[in-house]
């Protein structure tokens, strides 16, 4: 009821204030570029930012195809006998949108709203915080598009309005990174408790101390970007674990959590929109055999909050009561087939088990979690708990074991947001704990794994994290015509649009690319 109340009044706040601006610019024939704060409050463009963050309101394309389709398939989160999933086989050539349909929207929508917010709170006293906390954002949405293509438009992005730039050159994605760090950190200790309190922020807004939130949520953020430097750069990894440390999340209630509404485009939760309202994409797509193995053979608690055989003869639109969350009904679908009867074909799988005769009897993610008004988990203090537990294994900067026990019962628990459905009893996730002991002889292999089992739904990152480590020990898998065969892709193609309309800047791009513009080149932090 909480979600739905931030929701109700920041929806209303922004519409309200768009209509307002609207009028007052028609009435006064003023000039768009003169609007001023006392007509716009420039709070609004936080809404949009962090709401645009989970997905764009082009029905969440982007979201359906490059997330889903194709980073949540490749770490195995999802399988699908279907073409689309193209990450389930690395299939699909350059010229696919799914490729790039994250680079073409995100940089139309979040890095659009994130850069004008950056713009227009610069310099101006009554968004001090404001303008700090925008800062954050945007380089947590640059963050995670250089994650997803490497060296990518950033200093010049999102500059069309304001400097006439239309035609961005791609930076280094190591620019990049020094940029987003120095920007996160300085963010991050400007942030005032004596100044603004931003109305226009979901995540927040109704923390008992909103700056003081913000604080460590810039903290675990910066712990994050730190982190994927362990192979190319360790030593400024550890000099900001080591700042951060204390700093970060302390509990799940420092979550950052994106509440939805419902049928609203701008507001409705984003992978429901484009997997949940797309009939043939819900039938599609599947949990992966690898995630609910996993699952299963931990007696991990999260099991039926997580996945959900649908009822028989379910389609898309219809009630989901009747099926069942049963843990010893949940079947993975394997990746890596078609729906043939060839040697890809499903049809042909022997298992174990054996193809099921049905692809409705695989599970598919829970209405628990999938439904139009589910919230997005952004960052959480599970996340931030494991990435210290790696950072202790690997250099000793405080205790492993403590840091992965924290991360393992935030990890349980942290559902309870979706409601009494979601919520693990503490039992149930002791007792998970107990089976599941840190050992610090396969510490950083345990550690990840449980990063990637929390970051279900957040496919992006989780993909990001795999790459950084290598954990979990996934089997790639082998396809006729995949694009990267025998071995997880590393990147995404670039925009086939960019490529066209950006062409000078992408060719200098996908020349300094090692590899060039494959999904099997290497980013910068991504070094063997």
């Amino acid at each position: 009821m909480k979600l739905q109340t931030i929701y109700i009044l920041a929806g209303a706040v922004m519409l309200t204030a768009f209509a307002a601006c609207k009028k007052d610019l028609i009435k006064n024939n003023t000039n768009p570029n003169a609007v001023t704060v006392d007509k716009f409050d420039a709070n609004n463009f936080l809404t949009a930012t962090q709401l645009y963050y989970t997905g764009s309101t082009d029905n969440a394309i982007e979201v359906e195809e490059t997330e889903i389709q194709g980073a949540g398939a490749m770490i195995q989160h999802w399988a699908s006998t279907s073409g689309y999933f193209f990450g389930d086989k690395y299939v699909g050539a350059p010229t696919s949108g799914g490729w790039g349909s994250f680079f073409d929207h995100t940089y139309d929508s979040t890095i659009k709203n994130a850069v004008v917010l950056y713009t227009i709170t610069q310099g101006n006293p009554i968004y001090k915080n404001l303008h700090q906390i925008a800062r954050i954002m945007k380089a947590m949405a640059f963050e995670r598009i250089t994650d997803v293509y490497g060296d990518v438009p950033y200093f010049d992005a999102g500059q069309g309005f304001n400097k006439k730039i239309y035609f961005p050159k791609y930076d280094k994605q190591k620019d990049i990174y020094a940029d987003l760090l120095k920007e996160v950190e300085q963010a991050t200790d400007s942030l005032d408790e004596n100044a603004d309190k931003p109305t226009g922020d979901l995540y927040y807004r109704y923390a008992d101390d909103q700056i003081a939130s913000w604080k460590r949520f810039g903290n675990s953020l910066l712990l994050r970007m730190a982190m994927r430097l362990t192979k190319v750069d360790p030593n400024t990894a550890k000099a900001y674990v080591t700042k951060v440390a204390g700093k970060t999340m302390q509990s799940n209630a420092d979550n950052a959590i994106t509440p939805h509404g419902t049928n609203d485009p701008l507001t409705i939760n984003r992978i429901y929109r484009g997997i949940g309202e797309d009939g043939d994409m819900q039938l599609s797509g599947q949990i992966s055999k690898t995630f609910i193995d996993f699952l299963k053979d931990n007696a991990d608690p999260r099991l039926p909050v997580l996945s959900y055989v649908y009822p028989d003869g379910f389609t898309p639109g219809d009630d989901p009561a009747g099926g069942s969350s049963n843990p010893d009904d949940q079947n993975g679908l394997p990746n890596g087939y078609d729906a043939g009867n060839t040697a890809h074909g499903i049809l042909s799988y022997q298992g174990p088990p054996p193809f099921l005769g049905d692809l409705n009897l695989y599970s598919r993610p829970s209405p628990i979690i999938f439904n139009p008004t589910a919230p997005t988990l952004i960052l959480t203090y599970a996340e931030s708990e494991f990435l210290l537990a790696d950072a202790a294994a690997r250099w000793g900067i405080g205790n492993a074991e403590d840091h992965y026990n924290n991360g393992v019962l935030a990890a349980m628990t942290q559902y309870a947001v979706f409601g009494d459905s979601g919520v693990v009893n503490d039992g149930d996730a002791g007792q998970y704990l107990a089976d599941n002991p840190y050992d610090p002889s396969d510490g950083l292999n345990m550690i990840n794994t449980q990063y990637w089992a929390c970051t279900f739904f957040d496919e992006y990152e989780a993909w990001a994290n795999y790459r950084r480590t290598g954990f979990p020990a996934l089997i790639p898998v082998t396809f006729t015509g995949s694009q990267s065969p025998g071995a997880i892709p590393r990147r995404m193609y670039y925009s086939s649009v960019d490529k066209q309309v950006n062409t000078t800047n992408y060719n200098a791009a996908a020349a300094g690319m090692p590899g060039g513009d494959k999904i099997t080149s290497r980013m910068w932090w991504d070094v063997q």
